[in-house]
């Protein structure tokens, strides 16, 4: 991972330098993918190829990423839930909003296993799809959550392969 473009932004910023509206477009129709196949408790794979299929000879640039993330998130979907029910204080990911599920979803694949994205780009990507497709208190809950696990799980991977098992209240150092 790169260490040190991950630590050095802040979470909160509104449209990052390297923003790119062909991944917005890839992370919308990702979501479409997760959210519709968590709805009908399908595959979002399936899902999105049906998708893609349907296009015939017209898939759009942006379709590569967007498999790329049904991919990731699929492939990781134990670990980055896990990682959501340790740092989402008080929820639980079978509690929360579908929409706001596959949106923090995209954002975990995003902040742990996309080193071509910055945290402040995975972040602020979340919170404007919050603010594009759920509710008025979704975008800051979304920011709040994926800053505590940037913050927090990432440096724990850095020590070790042992990420939010713990949670950020019981890292060893902050008990001595």
């Amino acid at each position: 991972m790169n260490e040190h473009a991950r630590s050095s932004k802040p979470a909160d910023v509104k449209k990052p330098a390297d923003f790119n509206p062909s991944r917005r477009k890839s992370r919308r129709r990702a979501l479409d993918a997760l959210y519709s196949a968590d709805l009908r408790r399908e595959s979002p794979r399936a899902l999105l190829a049906d998708t893609i299929a349907r296009m015939g000879r017209d898939v759009p640039p942006h379709m590569a990423y967007a498999t790329e993330i049904v991919e990731g998130v699929t492939q990781n979907a134990e670990r980055i839930d896990e990682l959501l029910s340790t740092y989402a204080e008080g929820w639980t990911v079978d509690r929360m909003p579908v929409v706001d599920r596959n949106i923090a979803r995209i954002g975990v694949y995003e902040l742990l296993f996309r080193d071509d994205v910055d945290d402040a780009v995975a972040i602020s990507e979340a919170v404007a799809l919050a603010e594009e497709y759920s509710t008025g208190e979704s975008p800051r809950f979304l920011n709040g959550l994926l800053s505590r696990i940037a913050e927090h799980a990432l440096a724990r991977d850095r020590r070790s392969d042992d990420i939010g098992e713990h949670g950020p209240a019981r890292d060893q150092d902050e008990k001595r």
